[in-house]
């Protein structure tokens, strides 16, 4: 009966605006993501590197970046798989507790409106006759 619910619910609800394709947020996430594992990264590179050179600087900067680079290089590509799937994940939950609450305001309606849980009842009853 949920099913016919929410399908009966969402020809009827207006369509679902979202701010920024689901591409750009999922790449805006992997960005901060490589931001935040690359910085603490650098802290603790800065920490070995600081102590093994000894005051000559241009060695301690020349392994400080190779590591910057090396991080970018390799990190990226799983930070931006796993961004796109936590993004996923998020929005799945999202849609789901969206027509969870459509479907309880529906089911809110067609208690107070007889029409309305005539329309559902006669739906239920045809799904029942084609299955």
């Amino acid at each position: 009966m949920t099913q016919v619910l929410s399908y009966a619910y969402l020809d009827a609800a207006p369509a679902v605006q979202t701010g920024t394709p689901k591409a750009e947020g999922s790449r805006t996430l992997a960005g901060m993501l490589l931001a935040a594992v690359l910085a603490a990264l650098l802290v603790v590179a800065d920490q070995v590197i600081d102590t093994w050179v000894d005051g000559h600087l241009l060695v301690g900067w020349v392994a400080l970046w190779t590591v910057a680079f090396a991080a970018l290089a390799l990190l990226a590509p799983p930070l931006r798989k796993m961004s796109a799937a936590a993004s996923a994940v998020i929005m799945g939950w999202v849609r789901a507790s969206q027509e969870r609450r459509m479907e309880e305001k529906m089911w809110e309606y067609a208690h107070r409106d007889p029409r309305i849980m005539a329309e559902l009842q006669h739906a239920v009853m045809r799904s029942r006759n084609e299955a």
